[in-house]
């Protein structure tokens, strides 16, 4: 349900301009053949459902996806909690990207 308002949001409310960001990088380098278009996308839903410090380690997941399995299975709080926050911005991007 929160993925669906944070979706409507963005398609209603968010300007279709550049916003460079750490995801929006990550993205444009990662070895996935991602579009700039998308790449954008995914930054302004980061910047919607993620706090900077988010964007960070998400970010660095991107760059080296072998740690996303790290941080899925981490025993750490902090982890577990982004992991949550990670996974809904997922669901979030994906609903309003893909189109």
């Amino acid at each position: 349900m929160r993925t669906a308002l944070i979706a409507a949001a963005l398609c209603a409310f968010a300007p279709m301009t550049a916003t460079a960001g750490p995801i929006d990088s990550a993205c444009l380098k990662s070895n996935r053949s991602t579009s700039p278009i998308i790449c954008d996308c995914i930054q302004r839903v980061a910047n919607m459902t993620l706090t900077s410090s988010d964007q960070q380690l998400a970010a660095k997941l991107l760059r080296d996806p072998e740690k996303v399995q790290d941080i899925a299975y981490s025993n750490r709080a902090s982890h577990r909690e982004f992991w949550v926050r990670y996974t809904n911005f997922g669901a979030a991007a994906e609903q309003v990207c893909a189109n």
